[in-house]
């Protein structure tokens, strides 16, 4: 029979889709995308010129150190990143030879002129050298300087201002032996330097010809051998991240020592990294509109559940019954971290070592009701601290105990009545021993979260008769004039980097001042003790001088340490493989979507 024109495109019309669809080869399968939100805007992304948690957290994802974590390790265990294998040191830890492995290569970039380019030994020289530039003003400069590098001090100090830095000059702590092998040569002994080297997210290795072509704007152009590159920066509005092309075959891989870490193994093992096609981040400081926006499905993962949510999300301490109905999955992890108070000491008003002065500081640590905070603030979600010592770090002691962790006005009352705190034109406010006013000026940010900080500080000095008014900032701009020593007093919180609590204890190290110690705490006794804790292998000896160290923090009280925190990060159901890391930002390669799983729109 033949058919019409009319007769055969009907016909046509009727034929089962599946007839017309493309070939199952031409399939594209659909992108596996995770979106967060940050709790803060990010500062960008220069390894060496940052050190903010959230811009951090995205150079740990481009660029790679030498070292790194295993992913499902608990207690943790370092391992090769970049390298070949552990350092080869030598019987007094002062020399570490460093062997990369060959055909690892930086992501692709106008920089290179349309050449591959492989990652060398002499990256990693280029990149140290970075941090000792003083034109980059690196924040962490003081961690590397401590670490003894011969001859990186004193390249620094050669410096001209206003001529170009020599990374050319060859010094003897620092060297390329050959194409993939690295040299590390330290003064003194360094047993813990390879945690210094297992930080992606600022020793990471950064090509010369990138940092040439982009110059001061290499903060918005991270180029580096990891496994997501940028592809987006609305600068405190929008990040997005693409999986790195040119990005090494990897496997996820480890050495479970806990039921949660041999699930995951049984799960991933074998898999390429990373897993995921893109990452998508927006800073939300409120915490309103950030739950929400997970809530909503916007957000696939909130990190941190705000405490004012803790209730209503996991009440005693169980996910509520219909987040679980939705597949919800909840992480609850003791950080191995704090919040603290650091207090000025070259203030006027309440810095320096003479007895009044100490005298008032520790009346406003004891002023300070932690129960309320860890109760009513933070909703339960915290435990109190007793020194600066961090959970997980070593040297760390749950039954410690000190003034630190104490709650008394009764006292903190009669050392401001001893050292001549008195209120003397009846107003209900002390003044200082000499007849001054005296106002404390806490730096502090506008959000609804840290206005529960703010009230409860108003609350708790003002029961002692201690008059405090609030500076308003965002959190980028107070960070910078906390380093520029500019604020009194400012409430923030500090995670550790690595198993060595010595990045807490840099807080109050007299050479940090400026930098990591933000209270500009000077005192010769403290930084011969520190400087003693770096050479030390871990044991006794050391564990003696850790808690020296404990007990002139609570006496002279330099900060106040408030709580360490207990993370709840909530994840929907499609996410998979999430485990929160202990000392490292990075976890986005290690974790899949399943499209199959997201409620279509």
């Amino acid at each position: 029979m033949t058919l019409n024109r009319r007769q055969t495109l009907g016909s046509l019309a009727l034929m089962p889709a599946a007839l017309h669809a493309a070939p199952e080869a031409d399939v594209k399968p659909e992108k596996k995308v995770f979106r967060m939100a940050l709790v803060a805007a990010e500062t960008g992304f220069d390894p060496v010129r940052i050190s903010d948690t959230y811009s951090r957290l995205v150079t740990s994802h481009v660029f790679e150190a030498l070292y790194g974590y295993d992913p499902v390790a608990r207690p943790v265990k370092i391992v090769p990143n970049t390298a070949v294998a552990l350092p080869e040191v030598n019987a007094d830890f002062t020399q570490f030879t460093i062997r990369l492995k060959p055909g690892i290569h930086f992501q692709d970039d106008p920089a290179f002129k349309g050449q591959r380019r492989e990652l060398v030994a002499q990256d990693y020289v280029y990149s140290f050298k970075r941090s000792a530039d003083p034109k980059n003003v690196s924040p962490m400069w003081p961690e590397l300087e401590e670490q003894g590098i011969l001859g990186l001090t004193e390249l620094r100090a050669a410096a001209t201002p206003g001529k170009p830095f020599d990374y050319d000059r060859e010094i003897e702590g620092l060297r390329a032996l050959n194409r993939y092998t690295l040299q590390i040569r330290v003064k003194a002994p360094r047993p813990r330097l390879v945690e210094i080297l297992a930080q992606n997210d600022l020793r990471g290795a950064v090509a010369r010809e990138v940092v040439e072509r982009y110059g001061d704007d290499l903060m918005a152009h991270p180029v580096g051998t990891g496994p997501f590159r940028l592809v987006q920066w609305r600068r405190s509005s929008f990040i997005a991240l693409e999986r790195n092309p040119t990005y090494r075959e990897v496997l996820y891989d480890g050495e479970a020592r806990d039921d949660v870490g041999r699930e995951l193994l049984a799960r991933f093992k074998g898999r390429r990294l990373p897993m995921i096609d893109r990452v998508e981040i927006t800073p939300i400081e409120e915490e309103q509109p950030r739950w929400l926006s997970f809530l909503g499905g916007e957000h696939d993962f909130i990190e941190r559940v705000p405490g004012e949510y803790a209730p209503i999300a996991f009440p005693g301490n169980k996910l509520a019954p219909n987040l679980a109905r939705q597949g919800i999955q909840h992480y609850r992890h003791q950080a191995a971290d704090c919040a603290f108070t650091f207090f000025n000491m070259e203030d006027p008003q309440l810095g320096g070592f003479e007895p009044h002065r100490v005298a008032l500081r520790r009346a406003i640590s004891l002023a300070l009701d932690l129960d309320t905070e860890v109760q009513q603030v933070r909703k339960g979600q915290a435990v109190r601290a007793q020194s600066l010592l961090l959970p997980h770090t070593t040297g760390y002691d749950p039954a410690f105990r000190s003034e630190n962790g104490e709650f008394s006005p009764a006292k903190a009352n009669a050392l401001l009545d001893l050292y001549g705190y008195q209120d003397r034109d009846g107003d209900g406010w002390r003044e200082h021993p000499d007849g001054q006013p005296l106002t404390l000026e806490y730096a502090s940010q506008p959000d609804n979260y840290s206005r529960r900080f703010q009230e409860m500080w108003l609350k708790n000095l003002k029961a002692v008769g201690l008059r405090m008014k609030v500076l308003y900032g965002q959190w980028p701009e107070q960070l910078k004039q906390a380093r520029a020593g500019k604020l009194q007093l400012w409430f923030l919180g500090s995670t550790a980097n690595y198993p060595d609590p010595i990045g807490m204890l840099a807080r109050l190290y007299g050479p940090q001042s400026g930098n990591q110690n933000y209270s500009r705490f000077k005192l010769p006794a403290y930084d011969r003790l520190y400087e003693k804790v770096q050479t030390l292998p871990d044991g006794p000896e050391r564990q003696a001088l850790l808690r020296e160290i404990q007990r002139l923090q609570v006496a002279y009280m330099p900060m106040k340490v408030h709580v360490h925190r207990i993370v709840n990060d909530l994840a929907h159901p499609w996410v998979l493989g999430y485990r929160r890391p202990l000392f490292r930002n990075e976890f986005w390669h290690l974790i899949d979507i399943d499209p199959a799983r997201k409620p279509k729109a």
